[in-house]
């Protein structure tokens, strides 16, 4: 199994999260290559294979800056993801109310707009919820691949 995460990150917490379901790899039997988001634009998803979105929220629940190329080309090129199956990894504050998980909600709102299939449950790593994200993430990523084996 193939997996992609592209990562949108403000101060490396969502890439440190990325880095730690790479590293379970082996646990889920997949190969799984990490990207930031930056530069990249939506001809990323003609890609092999299934995608994790995992993402931070800056601003008042925008997408971080190295993820906005990737996100505004969802509109400025867009095109039907059918084929695409992803799953959300949202870094959080809920202490920040209305904006809570804004950046990964556009993203999965946007994506499926565009005919891309969530897989499974958002994990939701809210920095008021858990002390050990990339542990929450590791956990969430076994289950989320039994569930992607059943869709794929």
């Amino acid at each position: 199994m193939q997996i992609t995460i592209l990562v949108g990150s403000v101060h490396g917490n969502a890439s440190a999260v990325a880095q730690a379901l790479q590293m379970a790899a082996d646990d889920i039997a997949a190969q799984i290559t990490v990207l930031p988001m930056d530069g990249l634009g939506i001809a990323v998803f003609d890609q092999p294979g299934a995608f994790i979105i995992c993402t931070s929220t800056t601003g008042s629940g925008d997408v971080p800056d190295n993820a906005q190329a990737l996100f505004h080309s969802l509109d400025a090129q867009a095109k039907y993801l059918g084929h695409v199956r992803f799953g959300l990894v949202a870094l959080c504050d809920s202490s920040y109310g209305d904006s809570f998980m804004g950046g990964g909600k556009q993203f999965d709102e946007r994506l499926r707009d565009l005919g891309a299939r969530r897989v499974g449950e958002v994990c939701v790593l809210d920095t008021m919820e858990t002390s050990q994200p990339e542990e929450d993430a590791v956990a969430w990523l076994k289950a989320w691949a039994v569930q992607l084996a059943t869709v794929a």
